[in-house]
């Protein structure tokens, strides 16, 4: 009973309108057992007619019955699941992969059935000692002869158990003493009951069969038997075939990175640079944002905003603007800047706002210890609970009446150990304004109880409340508040607060300004965050490079890989595995890379910190999860669409043109 059968078989090939036929009319039957050689001159359709046969050739009229069953080419998993089941390739040029051992050769034909990989392995050993290759299992193609190479590619096109074996001039490369060899491996697959079709121009190479069929001119010129066919063995047990599993294509892109590791690594090195630099900027405007917070925060708390009287009759100027008028104010008309008891009851019924003090600042004093040993002119103040004592770097606060806070710039100059200002005297002299703003000249000696460090954002010279009004008294001059502070009770009130502080009225008028403390914060983060979205857009550039070298790395692949997106294909291979094959490797790089970027980045931020830390006493380098994330996350999605059209190329290649490749 035949196995294969062709029916009416007809092929042509065009050139623009012009049809020219290739196949006119082919009418065949194959049995199991037989050894059939296609003997022909070039051009005759041996090769047209082996690829109909073989599932890859879909364009053609006519019918294949195998096994009975009508095999319908124009549905291409039934052609893959055909090439899988039914057909073992052996070609002429060997069309080994190079980057897989001769064992893996093998294997990746098993890895098209659904035996697991301790017995795919074991079975691969078994065929490689059957073609008399059991001391080259673990060489690769690149370290055999030719006939060697031939017989990994007769094992390889066994390993499937398919029922035909197809060979392409299976001797066309080989001497005479190889030849035979081959020759008799073929034979001996006839004999276990398969169907062998082997092509060959050779009259001596095609006599070795069993039935020989002569073609000419598209058409099968004569059939001869020569001998029998075997006769087919009871088959027990059948190996069965599956697609390839993710794994083993995950596997096979991870060998052949491995097996261009000089080229890999460099594609990586330079993905990897992308990714460092995008987390490190943006773990350099964390640390930025981190800093700037903590020393703005070291001056003064978010739940304490500063307060003081609008002066202003225009309600179009911006709170800082207000702030700036009542400032300058204070040198003219003093008592126009300061606020009543009233003022202070009318804050304190604002919701959210729990307590309110009453502050003093005098913008012009002057500081002088040991007649001149040390001066310094900057500006005193009531220490108000907006201030937050961490600033205190020696001593203590202010507690009682003649004590004061001193900047750590002034206690330098006092001694090259500054912390010894703590329990000096100091002569203090400023200006304040009686009732009818005249100047007043205050001058005081007070003791030094402690040194504040304002980080050069701001010099802290602080009394008490008690201090300033008792001074202020007793020279007759103004003792109004000239600022206040409210206390807020939460932090996520602060900015609703200050927002009604700003909208109370006094006549019409705005009655209060409030230093916008948050806004300022708001301010210097949003420049930090633009400061550092733009180092990181510049590093990005670095990704982008990347991605133009996987693009042009993946279309080397596939141009190099061409006649092994061919064979993998014609042993049964889906478009989604070669697609998948190209893609996993792309993302092998941008995994690897970001894996890589990710480590250099974390070395980056240690050499850093530990350079900067004598500037600036902290880490200036915050790498967060997030920003590592998002860097992964990114150096993947430009592996994946670096990698979109290359594997779509290498899924639409077409089969019969891949293996002509050279």
């Amino acid at each position: 009973m035949a196995f294969l059968e062709l029916h009416n078989i007809f092929k042509s090939y065009f050139t623009g309108k012009k049809e020219f036929p290739v196949l006119k009319g082919i009418n065949l039957a194959f049995k199991k057992g037989e050894f059939v050689s296609i003997l022909g001159e070039s051009g005759g359709g041996k090769s047209t007619l082996m690829n109909i046969i073989g599932g890859l050739d879909r364009n053609f009229e006519g019918e294949v019955v195998v096994n009975g069953h009508l095999l319908d080419h124009h549905k291409q998993h039934q052609l893959d699941n055909y090439r899988r089941q039914t057909i073992g390739y052996i070609f002429q040029g060997f069309n080994l992969i190079n980057y897989q051992t001769n064992l893996e050769n093998v294997e990746t034909a098993l890895n098209m059935t659904t035996l697991s990989a301790s017995e795919r392995k074991e079975r691969a050993k078994l065929l490689l000692r059957k073609v008399g290759l059991a001391e080259h299992i673990h060489k690769y193609p690149s370290q055999l002869s030719g006939g060697q190479k031939q017989r990994v590619a007769i094992a390889r096109a066994l390993a499937g158990d398919p029922d035909i074996i197809i060979a392409d001039e299976p001797t066309g490369a080989l001497d005479e003493g190889n030849t035979a060899e081959v020759l008799a491996l073929l034979e001996q697959i006839a004999e276990e009951g398969k169907l062998v079709i082997m092509v060959t121009h050779s009259k001596e190479v095609a006599h070795y069969g069993s039935r020989i069929l002569y073609m000419q001119d598209g058409r099968i010129a004569d059939d001869k038997k020569l001998k029998p066919a075997f006769e087919v063995p009871k088959i027990v047990n059948r190996l069965h075939s599956r697609n390839l599993s993710a794994r083993t294509i995950w596997q096979m892109a991870f060998r052949h990175l491995r097996y261009n590791w000089l080229q890999s690594c460099l594609i990586i090195l330079g993905s990897a640079i992308g990714v460092f630099s995008v987390i490190l900027f943006l773990g350099l405007g964390n640390g930025v944002r981190a800093y700037v917070n903590s020393q703005v925060s070291q001056l003064a708390s978010p739940t304490y905003p500063q307060v003081y009287k609008n002066i202003s009759n225009d309600n179009k100027l911006s709170p800082l603007e207000k702030i700036t008028e009542n400032q300058q104010a204070q040198q003219t008309n003093y008592n126009q800047t300061t606020m009543d008891a009233g003022s202070l009851e009318q804050l304190s019924k604002i919701k959210h706002v729990t307590k309110v003090y009453g502050g003093y600042y005098i913008s012009n004093a002057n500081f002088n210890y040991n007649n001149n040993q040390a001066q310094m002119a900057a500006p005193i103040r009531s220490w108000t609970p907006n201030l937050n004592e961490s600033i205190i770097k020696a001593g203590r606060n202010a507690k009682h009446n003649g004590e004061i806070v001193v900047d750590k710039t002034f206690a330098q100059k006092m001694s090259s150990d500054w912390k010894s200002a703590v329990g000096k005297t100091l002569h203090v002299s400023y200006v304040a304004y009686d009732d009818s703003n005249n100047p007043v000249t205050i001058n005081t000696d007070l003791k030094i109880v402690g040194v504040a460090d304002g980080n050069q954002a701001r010099q802290i010279f602080a009394v008490t409340e008690d201090e300033f009004k008792t001074e202020l008294t007793n020279a007759h001059a103004s003792t109004g508040f000239n600022f206040a502070v409210a206390h807020v009770d939460n932090t996520d009130h602060v900015k609703a607060t200050v927002q009604k502080i700003n909208e109370v009225t006094n006549n019409g008028q705005a009655a209060f300004a409030v230093a916008p403390f948050d806004e300022t914060l708001n301010t210097v983060t949003r420049i930090t965050n633009i400061a550092t979205y733009i180092l990181a857009s510049i590093s990005a550039i670095a990704l982008a490079v990347s991605a133009i070298m996987i693009i042009v790395t993946t279309y080397m692949s596939v141009a190099e890989r061409t006649k092994e997106i061919g064979v993998l294909r014609a042993l049964g291979a889906r478009a989604k595995d070669i697609r998948g094959l190209f893609i996993n490797e792309a993302l092998l790089i941008g995994i690897i890379a970001a894996l890589v970027g990710i480590a250099l980045a974390f070395v980056g931020q240690a050499v850093m910190n530990h350079f900067l830390y004598s500037l600036a006493q902290d880490k200036m380098v915050r790498i967060s999860t997030a920003n590592v994330l998002e860097a992964a996350a990114i150096s993947i999605v430009i592996a994946l669409a670096a990698s979109y059209i290359p594997s779509r190329k290498a899924a639409n290649l077409n089969t019969i043109d891949a293996l002509a490749a050279d």
